[in-house]
């Protein structure tokens, strides 16, 4: 599968694990629609970020997967924390706020997700193998 294809591919995934984040996350504000959402803005960091994301596991790929785990953490908080300063800077607000939370970093990431982005980078890496093989 090219890059082009593979962009494509993260861009939907990347919509599609948020949509049904932020429906879940309906579950805690009591609204049985289980709504959810996400933003154009995020299709470009999500293929862009799945990219990225493949350099990188040709360079950490041998480690043991707590190494990659926590990489993978790092790697997805920095995605983050850039993207949004950048769409920020751009259109004057980031499509998510954290400011509320208690382990906020400049309302752009959430500490306390850490250990989501573990378990995400981990799936990442057999999304990414899957592909290669398509």
């Amino acid at each position: 599968m090219g890059m082009a294809m593979r962009f494509v591919v993260y861009g939907v995934l990347g919509w599609a694990v948020e949509i049904i984040w932020t429906g879940l996350g309906s579950l805690l504000r009591r609204d049985p629609r289980l709504t959810g959402r996400t933003y154009l803005w995020m299709f470009p960091v999500y293929g862009g970020g799945g990219l990225l994301f493949e350099r990188l596991y040709a360079v950490i790929h041998e480690q043991p997967w707590g190494v990659r785990g926590l990489v993978w953490t790092a790697a997805i908080f920095a995605v983050e924390y850039v993207s949004g300063a950048v769409i920020r800077r751009l259109a004057g607000r980031s499509p998510w706020d954290y400011s509320g939370a208690a382990l906020s970093v400049g309302g752009l990431i959430r500490l306390d997700y850490a250990p989501l982005w573990f378990g995400l980078g981990l799936l990442f890496e057999r999304v990414y193998l899957f592909l290669l093989r398509g």
